[in-house]
């Protein structure tokens, strides 16, 4: 791959004068290029089989939709990379456009990963909800569309199979059976009440049903139940039969399974006024695995389904590992460079199908209903948050509607872990990708001074935007800024923002008002006299979601926070102590206090601590330098 930047055009000339310009330095190789503005920010992010065709087609004067014809309006350079392949430009367009954020590309905003099911590598395997890297050994399955959907499926397992969901540490340190156990949820493996061979064949079993055998299983429970009867074991009987019984319930509560597609992602997608949402059904080992819905951004009333579907489905899989097959509500402009690109991503055939008849295209059918419903709820939740970021701008005298909203709270006991919290809305509602929660840090503050902890957020949250962003042109900066707290704070945060320079964001307090009851706030801005909504009005009960939101976001955040130090202990800090050596060392010292006061002689004789971390230890606690 060789990148080849041409920006010899002139800056101030924009159009298709200016495109026509890269052809006679272009060749017929497969690549990836970029359009820029006159500030040299990025506008589309697009492939081509020939860059020379494909640039030479934008060229044209005339013949373009109105969309295109404004890109090009707006185009003073452009920049090309050449690749070796046209499948490895679709995957470094895709890769380019979420890096990129172009604005007249469909971008998916929404792009977190999945979780999954794993079980566990260990003697006595535990099954567990994971997310993330595939990094811990053990054997996984999914993806499933929420952590709901995870839950649910656990629920069942735990039920049927009567796996252990406790951590390892938990488990070697148990010495009698826990609730799990009681409520038949667990066959205590951690205290011996089941042998590791009948155990591994529970997790045999749950590993089946993870793979759609489960018929094959209810079989076995079912001979193995005649098998107990027939020795007059019946309470082994008896706890079979309760399995089985548990096990046709899940069968019977998924019914909405397909009966001839084992493996499949369903991907229908519906566009209605230049928004568009796209639904994902997962299925899975014969069972469907919930469902997931997306509002890529596509920024036109003209752009085609079949481009947005492509543009979608090259970011999606970008980070995830595509199945066997795509069923799809509409073909793709480049089907079979898509499916060879998903193909050499998954190492394996992968399909792209678009269905017409029998149960896959019910499948599809059902995804595409659910898309339209979705997109419909959403452009009417839109429309009232249109209205009321209107009346919001109308209250508070602002000139236009604000894009982002920033509602800053703080949470402490008397000082003690405090936090800062930042929530985040706009015209889609709360943006809780975009939340922050700041560990306050400074060391010179007094226990419970709001003011200094409100000066350590702001202060911290726009010298980096400052750093970042200068131009304030990608969209990160605030429309209007509400603080909770009354006439002071307002004061304190605006002698804040004018000392780094960023005056001219406008500010309101909320603060409590009489009796400090909801409904009878009173707002505060500066060189204003306070002022207060009518109780019903709409945009009142707006700021005060807004304001309980961030409330909450900073409570949560500081109980975590508290939590973690309340689990914390010194010999978090001791080098080379672990999770296992601190359990040994508590284990035969009864208390960190008494590590921290041991001599070294007790240390060297705790199991699995060695001379030299023993040394270590002691050294710790006892360095005449400290």
């Amino acid at each position: 791959m060789s990148d080849n930047k041409q920006d010899n055009a002139p800056q101030q000339a924009t159009g298709h004068v200016v495109i026509a310009g890269y052809l006679r330095t272009l060749d017929t190789s497969p690549g990836v290029y970029r359009m820029l503005d006159a500030q040299n920010r990025v506008l589309y992010v697009g492939k081509a089989r020939n860059l020379k065709a494909r640039v030479s087609s934008y060229a044209r004067p005339t013949g373009h939709s109105a969309r295109i014809a404004r890109m090009i309006r707006e185009t003073a350079s452009m920049m090309f990379l050449t690749t070796r392949t046209e499948t490895e430009a679709l995957l470094l367009e895709q890769n380019l456009i979420k890096q990129l954020k172009p604005r007249y590309n469909v971008l998916l905003r929404d792009d977190k990963s999945f979780p999954n099911i794993l079980v566990t590598d260990h003697p006595f395997p535990m099954i567990k909800k994971h997310r993330g890297a595939k990094k811990e050994k053990g054997h996984y399955y999914g993806p499933f569309a929420s952590a709901g959907a995870v839950n649910r499926a656990l629920a069942q397992l735990q039920r049927v199979f009567l796996l252990r969901n406790c951590s390892d540490a938990m488990f070697e340190s148990r010495t009698r059976p826990c609730l799990q156990y009681q409520i038949k949820r667990c066959t205590a493996p951690c205290v011996g009440k089941i042998s590791e061979a009948d155990y591994a064949r529970s997790v045999r079993d749950a590993e089946r049903y993870l793979s759609g055998r489960s018929t094959e299983i209810q079989e076995n429970l079912a001979a193995q139940m005649q098998a107990a009867s027939d020795a007059m074991e019946f309470e082994r009987a008896a706890a079979l039969r309760d399995r089985i019984k548990a096990l046709t319930q899940v069968q019977t509560a998924q019914g909405i399974n397909p009966r001839s597609t084992a493996e499949a992602d369903v991907i229908a997608l519906h566009l209605d006024g230049g928004q568009a949402c796209v639904q994902v059904f997962f299925i899975r080992a014969g069972q469907n695995w919930g469902n997931r819905d997306f509002y890529p951004r596509v920024g036109s009333s003209e752009i085609e389904a079949a481009e947005v579907l492509e543009a979608f489905i090259g970011q999606f899989y970008d980070n995830k590992e595509p199945p066997k097959q795509l069923l799809l509500s509409h073909p793709l402009e480049n089907p079979d460079l898509m499916a060879q690109a998903l193909s050499d991503k998954a190492g394996r055939k992968v399909a792209l199908l678009v269905p017409q008849r029998g149960e896959k295209a019910e499948l599809v059918s059902n995804a595409a209903r659910n898309a339209r419903e979705s997109l419909g709820r959403k452009m009417a939740e839109s429309a009232t948050q249109a209205r009321l970021l209107k009346g919001l701008a109308e209250a508070f005298g602002l000139d236009a509607p604000p894009s982002r909203i920033e509602v800053y709270d703080n949470s402490h006991i008397q000082g003690a872990h405090a936090v800062g919290a930042m929530i985040v809305a706009g015209p889609d509602g709360l943006m809780k990708n975009q939340y922050r929660k700041f560990n306050i840090r400074g060391d010179d503050l007094t226990p419970g001074d709001d003011f200094g902890m409100m000066k350590e957020v702001l202060t911290r949250r726009f010298k980096r935007l400052i750093k970042e962003d200068p131009d304030r042109s990608e969209g990160h900066w605030p429309d209007l800024l509400l603080i909770d707290g009354g006439a002071g704070q307002v004061s304190a945060v605006k002698g804040i923002m004018d000392e780094m320079g960023v005056a001219d964001i406008p500010m309101v307090g909320v603060a409590k008002g009489i009796d400090r009851d909801a409904g009878k706030e009173e707002f505060h801005r500066p060189g204003a006299r306070p002022f207060a909504l009518r109780h019903n009005d709409p945009v009142l009960y707006f700021i005060q979601r807004l304001r309980d939101e961030a409330h909450r976001f900073a409570i949560g955040t500081h109980r975590a926070k508290r939590s973690k130090s309340v689990g914390a202990t010194p010999l978090d800090d001791v080098p080379g102590v672990g999770a296992t050596r601190k359990r040994a060392l508590l284990a035969h010292f009864g208390s960190a206090k008494a590590v921290s006061r041991a001599a070294l002689a007790d240390l060297k004789a705790v199991e699995g601590i060695s001379d030299s971390l023993a040394e270590k230890i002691h050294d710790f606690f006892h360095d005449a330098g400290r």
